[in-house]
């Protein structure tokens, strides 16, 4: 059993080792008698540990880092959740030294309370070494980041097979482009120097006809 397993459900006291999920619900163990029961998700909600996070008057931090201060000091965590009647202000003043930003309006005295059942129930089942929890979560950010580092080279990656591809076709092109210039100049050569020929030619028939021109005179 891991943290990451933990859910609260609305209507049910206590917390629940998420067994198995179904398209109308779940089956959950209670971490107080270990009984397996259903739990229908049109009459309950379901809420991982993990997703909680507790109102401070700057960022909201993840209950399993309060749970993790309140480690360090745990021993009035019985006495004010015992059945004896604990002041409010016991309650609120205990959880100003595990977490002393956390928002005075908005965190109220009953989820105070409701956490310090959680943390009794967590360590009671031996569910609070969040050394291996934050070593998981460590490794999917850093596998997020990996991804998210792939997924940003792939488009560059890309780009520049599609340029390769773009510059090998178009040196075949550039090559018949070459070759066929060379052709038609190839071509052009011969038909000169025959044009050439035909003048030198006609040049030569024009002089008998200038001499025979002479004769006559």
């Amino acid at each position: 059993m891991e943290y990451r397993q933990i859910v609260a459900v609305t209507g049910l006291t206590g917390l629940y080792q998420l067994v198995s999920t179904k398209n109308d619900g779940a089956l959950v163990r209670s971490l107080a008698d270990k009984s397996i029961k259903f739990v229908s998700s049109r009459l309950h909600q379901i809420t991982p540990l993990e997703s909680i996070e507790i109102y401070t008057y700057s960022d909201n931090v993840r209950l399993h880092n309060v749970l993790e201060s309140m480690k360090e000091n745990d021993a009035a965590i019985t006495e004010l959740v015992s059945g004896k009647k604990a002041a409010a202000n016991d309650i609120r003043a205990y959880f100003a030294t595990v977490l002393p930003d956390f928002d005075q309006e908005r965190v109220y005295t009953s989820d105070i309370k409701k956490i310090m059942k959680w943390y009794e129930l967590l360590k009671a089942n031996d569910l609070l070494n969040f050394e291996i929890y934050n070593q998981q979560m460590a490794d999917m950010d850093e596998a997020v980041m990996e991804e998210d580092a792939a997924e940003e080279e792939a488009p560059k990656k890309a780009a520049k097979k599609a340029v390769a591809k773009e510059e090998a076709e178009e040196k075949p092109a550039k090559k018949a482009a070459k070759k066929a210039v060379a052709k038609e100049e190839g071509e052009e050569k011969p038909a000169k120097k025959a044009a050439k020929k035909a003048v030198a030619k006609e040049d030569g028939e024009e002089k008998p006809k200038k001499a025979a021109k002479k004769k006559e005179d």
